[in-house]
């Protein structure tokens, strides 16, 4: 299985700790936040790894080059221009191929990673569901015996971190959009498996948690 890491975002909530530097290379522990998820990566005995990059896409590109300092390949997905979370996916099908993918966003942190066979049958994406954060407090999607649904009134919050099939951005038009819309619809149509994690996990969203995640791992 491959893998994709999604950083092509601007950073602006980490404002000005991205001003000159782009989010997937702050420092966390004494190595680059996106180092953390190709050691993992490799860890899991993944090998080849596709990573969107658009804002300061050269410095990523020249800290990471190939990846064999990882002992794995990396692939690029320039955009000239943020495509979102789905755009960019869609972008990248070519390097990703047709069998499902580990999906993984640039800016969480977290322990542990889904295998291949976590996506089951015919459906189209299996995510990772944590318990809610201060920050979201009213969570994104329900858990019923392994499914995903929207309906459930206890709700948990998406990690960021799935396996997802190709198929379910098929018929997508070139161009900027959401991943998230498409989830929502495979969602109501049965077709999402999920899990509930309750290792490790943060959203490096802001620089207060970055910090926060520093002290963590440091202690």
């Amino acid at each position: 299985m491959k893998a994709m890491i999604l950083a092509a975002g601007l950073g602006k909530r980490m404002r000005p700790l991205t001003d000159h530097c782009p989010k997937p290379l702050l420092p966390v522990a004494g190595k680059p936040l996106i180092v953390h998820h190709l050691e993992r990566l490799r860890e899991a005995g993944i090998h080849e790894v596709v990573i969107n990059v658009s804002y300061r896409a050269e410095q990523i590109i020249e800290a990471l080059g190939d990846g064999d300092a990882y002992r794995l390949r990396i692939h690029w997905s320039r955009e000239t221009t943020p495509l979102e979370t789905g755009g960019g996916i869609q972008q990248a099908l070519p390097l990703l191929g047709e069998a499902p993918f580990l999906l993984v966003n640039g800016d969480v942190w977290c322990a542990a990673l889904p295998g291949p066979q976590a996506l089951q049958g015919d459906d189209l994406a299996h995510l990772v569901l944590v318990e809610n954060p201060p920050h979201h407090t009213n969570g994104d999607f329900g858990l019923v015996e392994g499914r995903v649904n929207q309906t459930s009134t206890e709700r948990l919050t998406y990690s960021g971190i799935s396996v997802i099939h190709p198929a379910l951005l098929a018929g997508q038009p070139q161009g900027a959009f959401a991943l998230a819309p498409l989830l929502r619809a495979a969602i109501d149509n049965q077709r999402v498996s999920g899990e509930r994690y309750t290792g490790p996990w943060v959203d490096v969203g802001t620089p207060e948690r970055l910090a926060a995640l520093e002290s963590q791992l440091q202690g």
